[in-house]
């Protein structure tokens, strides 16, 4: 170019200069003195302006914006007599774009410097350009398709140089040069944040939303021949095509690879191409589809149920047809658990055998956490900063995560609080243990509400790597327990997170009943969980001194001397008892009542009110209908604190325990012996031992209860430890447990379980030949996992109808 230019006439002078730094641009113009000054300098970095580091927005701004600035300063300082400063601005900084939050505001402050410029009477012009074709920017052959598919047409370099000549031959301060696909783009625009920007644009009244009609012919033949198959050919007819077009707009070779169930934004489409498949879906079938249709349905499963009853005439987001209203006192049946506790416990079964084996599931600390283990322990209970206790409940592999299950990246996952990974493993397995597929709740009033504590997993990370940092804001936010739940899954009906500290997945619990009997759900998820990422917890209590020595939680022993922290997560799938039993759904145990309440003005904001206790119990009672000696057993909240424990056991006595056969006392007991205090999720753990209690019609033992309580009047009552196992008590109707959760805020829960009904046996099947187990996973891995479990459990539990040694694994690869 430069030997064209001087064959023209010209002189021509190539300097070497960065426009950020001042005194070289000062240099470059004290030597040249120019007349124009023509500023095109581009720095592009991609990314949400949340992720853009400090680095990132200098590299952009510094060029840019402050090279711009240089020019002006030194243009006035040196008195240059200008005919012409003319910058290259970009369209980003008019209307914005995906990814360009810095390169946005280096080109807004380009056009805002031209103005300044002309309001000081000095000349200046900014011109906002969309793309070049040809070595701009946009020269990329991958990027200028996606321009193209966006509604920008990268513009050829000779109109634009004629552009350029027109701007400065009217002599404008700010000008915008585009070639542009109106309707396209006008499209994607409305479909992310639709605005006044585009209105007055004669293009922009072509691409208001159309009616709910068929427009073509061709659209119309489709529609005839959609609605000509059965439903189950139509949904598989319109989801290839959905799948087909979502391909093609990602330049997909094949539609094969695509999942289905993932969401848009996981699968890779933006705005433009997201209305890319809305034209192409217009196109195919002849349905005028909002601009916003991929945003409001975000699968292509999704959108495929949409756009077949579009075809056949069905509104699918018609609004619900209100239900009759459930009775307010009505049974609420559990029908799946899931859980993970101390000791290798990955399922309430196992939860079951470490209590009916009187196992301690108490370990040292853990040695995969990263935690300064030789510093953190210090026996001395005045030392500062450490923990006098080396001993706790801890689960195991908090770290693994089958992230590709639920459509999270790896990046994702890493960011995630271990609480969210595991929420989201026991949530699926609940279901499934609920006889429902999980996946199939997409779009139901299913509700989530989860009891939690302190997220500490991430909460002091500064150097996050490239791509986790932008994920860690909702990987360790205490609300997204519940929202990530429901958004995997696609719930929609009342989800929270709440935190009451130890009784926080009861309180869960509690709500999720009532939201039940209310109808503000058809089904809910209830759950509790604690993960110590960290070991601030123990270095705190350590230094409150309420934390035992011991490392175990002595339940109403005299010997308790504090609470032992653990940690767990425990899931409950529940519904109403009629839904459950209409649905086919295996009733656990039913919820009879529940309750909870506050301390209120108690003897300090920590400490435990035993007439609250009281009244929380009461008030259960009376939600259930039922009389104090009607219910069996309490699975205490029993944390083995001097003051605690003995608080619980009086208010037991006042209520529980009075006007009660003495041959027929209500028996004590409490999970923490076993596992110790998983906090957020210790309630849940009670009511999933409770429910196996119920089932097998026995009482577990209470470890560590050497002798009771000296401090209780157990005198007062008649209320029994559990210091052995028993048989559950004979009686004539159904058996009957209640669950205690106290939180350190001064939140009481209380809730009484049922033994369910037995369902009638219609007969077994008698199997003339082999049996088929049908297996069924995410992937190979978690197919050869399957397999490997079901293993085990026919191992563990063979059956005269079923032995282990009958059956026959086949390969699994």
């Amino acid at each position: 170019m430069t030997a064209e230019l001087r064959e023209r006439g010209a002189r021509v002078s190539v300097e070497a200069c960065d426009t950020a730094d001042r005194s070289a641009v000062g240099e470059v113009l004290l030597r040249h003195r120019p007349r124009a000054v023509f500023h095109a300098a581009g720095v592009f970095e991609a990314g949400e302006v949340v992720g853009l580091s400090a680095a990132d927005w200098a590299a952009v701004l510094s060029a840019k914006a402050g090279g711009a600035r240089h020019l002006d300063v030194l243009t006035r300082e040196l008195g240059l007599d200008l005919d012409a400063f003319v910058l290259f601005s970009s369209i980003a900084g008019v209307w914005g774009g995906v990814g360009q939050g810095a390169y946005a505001a280096a080109n807004a402050v380009l056009d805002a410097l031209a103005q300044r410029r002309r309001a000081d009477g000095l000349v200046a012009t900014s011109i906002a350009w969309g793309p070049w074709a040809g070595e701009g920017m946009a020269a990329d052959g991958e990027l200028s398709a996606a321009l193209r598919r966006g509604g920008l047409v990268p513009l050829a370099p000779q109109d634009a140089l004629a552009a350029l000549q027109d701007v400065l031959d009217r002599d404008e301060t700010c000008r915008i040069v585009v070639d542009a696909d109106w309707e396209r783009l006008l499209a994607g625009f409305a479909a992310v944040r639709p605005g006044p920007l585009f209105s007055l644009l004669p293009q922009a009244a072509r691409s208001v939303e159309g009616t709910d009609v068929v427009t073509d012919e061709a659209g119309a033949a489709y529609a005839r021949k959609v609605g000509e198959l059965s439903r189950a050919e139509q949904e598989r007819a319109v989801l290839g095509l959905v799948r087909e077009v979502v391909a093609a707009a990602l330049g997909h070779a094949s539609a094969e690879a695509l999942d289905v169930g993932q969401t848009f934004k996981t699968l890779g489409l933006d705005s433009m191409t997201a209305v890319e498949v809305r034209n192409r879906l217009t196109a195919a079938t002849g349905l005028t589809l909002p601009t916003t249709v991929v945003f409001d349905r975000p699968t292509p499963r999704d959108l495929a149920r949409y756009v077949r009853d579009r075809l056949v005439g069905v509104s699918s987001d018609a609004a619900p047809v209100a239900a009759a209203r459930p009775a307010a006192d009505e049974p609420v049946a559990i029908i799946g658990m899931a859980c993970r506790y101390p000791g290798g416990t990955t399922a309430p079964e196992d939860l079951w055998r470490l209590v009916a084996e009187e196992r301690d599931a108490v370990s040292d600390f853990p040695e995969d956490r990263g935690w300064d283990l030789g510093a953190l322990y210090d026996p001395d209970p005045a030392a500062t900063g450490t923990s006098y206790s080396r001993e706790g409940g801890f689960l195991d592999d908090i770290a693994g995560f089958d992230a590709g299950l639920f459509g999270i990246s790896p990046r994702e996952a890493l960011a995630m609080d271990p609480h969210q990974r595991l929420l989201l493993e026991t949530s699926w397995e609940a279901f499934e243990r609920a006889g429902i597929p999980p996946t199939s709740l997409r779009g139901s009033s299913t509700g989530v509400f989860i009891g939690a504590g302190e997220q500490d997993y991430a909460g002091g990370v500064t150097d996050a790597p490239e791509g986790v940092a932008n994920h860690l804001l909702l990987g360790h936010t205490a609300s997204v327990l519940s929202g990530r739940v429901a958004y995997v899954y696609g719930l929609e009906g009342p989800t929270l997170t709440l935190d009451t500290a130890c009784s926080a997945g009861l309180v869960a619990l509690h709500l999720a009943v009532r939201a039940l009997r209310s109808g503000e759900c058809d089904l809910a998820l209830a759950g509790g969980a604690t993960v110590m990422s960290t070991p601030g917890g123990f270095v705190e209590f350590s230094r409150q001194q309420v934390l035992g020595r011991t490392g175990r939680c002595r339940s109403y022993s005299d010997d308790a001397d504090g609470s032992a922290f653990s940690e767990g997560i425990g899931t409950l799938v529940v519904e109403r008892l009629s839904d459950a039993r209409r649905n086919g759904h295996r009733v656990l145990a039913v919820i009879r009542g529940s309750a909870i309440n506050q301390d209120g003005a108690s003897n300090g904001l920590s400490a435990p009110n035993g007439q609250s206790q009281q009244r929380v119990i009461r008030q259960a009672l009376a939600d259930a209908g039922l009389a104090p000696d009607e219910v069996d057993v309490v699975e205490g909240h029993g944390t083995g604190t001097p003051l605690g424990d003995p608080i619980e056991a009086e208010a037991l006595l006042a209520t529980y325990g009075q006007g009660r056969d003495a041959e027929r006392p209500l028996w004590l007991g409490s999970i923490k012996s076993n596992i110790g205090h998983t906090q957020a999720a210790a309630g849940i753990a009670g009511v999933i031992k409770m429910v196996q209690a119920l089932e097998h019609g026995v009482l577990p033992r209470t470890l560590h209860l050497e002798s009771p309580s000296s401090h209780v009047n157990w005198a007062a009552g008649s209320v029994a430890l559990l210091d052995r196992a028993r048989e559950w008590p004979d009686v004539d109707r159904a058996r009957r447990a209640a669950v205690s959760a106290f939180g350190i805020s001064g939140t009481n829960a209380h809730v009484i379980l049922e033994q369910a009904e037995p369902v009638v046996d219609s007969g077994q099947l008698e199997a003339s030949g082999p049996v088929v187990l049908p297996l069924s996973a995410h992937s190979g891995a978690g197919l050869r996992g399957q397999a490997g479990r079901l293993r085990e459990l026919l191992s563990d539990s063979p059956t005269s109808n079923s032995p282990s040694s009958d059956v026959r694994w086949p390969r699994v690869g």
